[in-house]
């Protein structure tokens, strides 16, 4: 009995793959030491391919069907001469399965930042991340430059080069653009399409196709996401001297409660702008207009016009201190006429 079951598999009749793992791309039929036998039956599923491999060369490529080897019905598209004529009688050949699937939701993204050269922030650092999709096309590619004589290859052996591969042309498509971050950011479908269109050809290289490839968010490390949102917050305000006003109002209060109180609100607040002894000066002036007299008579320092929209703003700011009690009334009211006759 034993020695029947031993002649039995001394050939193959049915060579087929059952995929049993959606992560497979290549999976080589075992062929141990059997041999095919004349008239067997290959079948090849709706998204597989087949591949002989004859004395370590690509004999021939199976699309998906089912079919009997025999030299009749051999497929008229070969890589070698004479090989139809394998099939007069059993001969051993390597036989390898490759899944034409797409593999979806592929993830990639920039482990660390990538330094480009931006038109607007010069060198800058940034990340990016997003998804992909790829399916295998050219299975003889595909055996001769990737998966070779393994018996299986899985896409999670090979994510690791493509993800590395696309992040590698970020910095060539931001380089190639001239697009600025802010913009590029912007428009992350635009900025998508163009590193797939650079990726194309690698992944033809492969025998893959990148069927999309999806751009989900541009961003800055966190320490130079906030010195852009502040400088975003600057330009909001009308420019650095509407935001340096800014500041000095929203400082008033708690300078009001403070030992050194308004009189060092102008250095607190002018430090961090480099025009400290000029606030300090013009909240002194606001606040405490100078007594008429020959002592107020004084060469005034030139100053900047000061908009309309800027005397609204300032006696907007200055009623609010009266509701904190930071201002009395008649010294609302006496600023507030001063004010107003700049508008005249």
């Amino acid at each position: 009995m034993a020695l029947m079951d031993f002649i039995k598999k001394q050939f193959i009749d049915i060579i087929q793959w059952t995929e049993d793992d959606g992560d497979m791309m290549a999976w080589r039929f075992p062929m141990a030491e059997l041999e095919i036998q004349n008239g067997a039956s290959l079948t090849v599923r709706e998204s597989q391919m087949a591949v002989f491999v004859n004395e370590g060369q690509i004999a021939d490529v199976f699309g998906p069907g089912m079919y009997k080897l025999t030299t009749q019905t051999l497929p008229v598209l070969t890589y070698l001469k004479n090989w139809d004529k394998l099939f007069e009688s059993p001969f051993k050949s390597d036989v390898y399965f490759f899944s034409t699937r797409q593999k979806l939701d592929r993830k990639w993204g920039t482990p660390n930042p990538v330094t480009i050269r931006d038109k607007d922030f010069g060198m800058v650092r940034l990340r990016a991340f997003g998804i992909y999709a790829f399916h295998l096309s050219d299975p003889k590619a595909f055996h001769t430059t990737i998966s070779g004589t393994l018996e299986s290859y899985t896409s999670e052996q090979l994510e690791g080069q493509l993800r590395n591969t696309i992040v590698g042309h970020i910095s060539d498509i931001f380089g190639e653009s001239g697009v600025p971050f802010i913009d590029m950011a912007g428009n992350q479908e635009e900025f998508g399409r163009a590193l797939k269109a650079k990726l194309d050809p690698m992944f033809q290289a492969y025998g893959l196709v990148l069927d999309s490839l999806n751009v989900q968010n541009i961003s800055l490390p966190e320490e130079l996401q906030a010195m852009l949102d502040k400088r975003i917050g600057v330009n909001m305000m009308g420019g650095m001297q509407a935001y340096t006003q800014f500041q000095t109002a929203e400082a008033i209060p708690l300078a009001a409660k403070n030992e050194g109180g308004l009189a060092g609100l102008g250095a607190g607040v002018g430090v961090g702008f480099g025009v400290g002894q000029q606030v300090a000066a013009s909240m002194a002036q606001a606040l405490n207009p100078p007594a008429a007299g020959p002592a107020a008579v004084a060469p005034a320092p030139t100053a900047a016009p000061v908009s309309a929209d800027e005397i609204v703003a300032t006696i907007e700011k200055l009623h609010g201190l009266v509701g904190k009690g930071m201002l009395s009334q008649a010294e609302f009211d006496a600023k507030k006429a001063e004010l107003l006759k700049k508008l005249g």
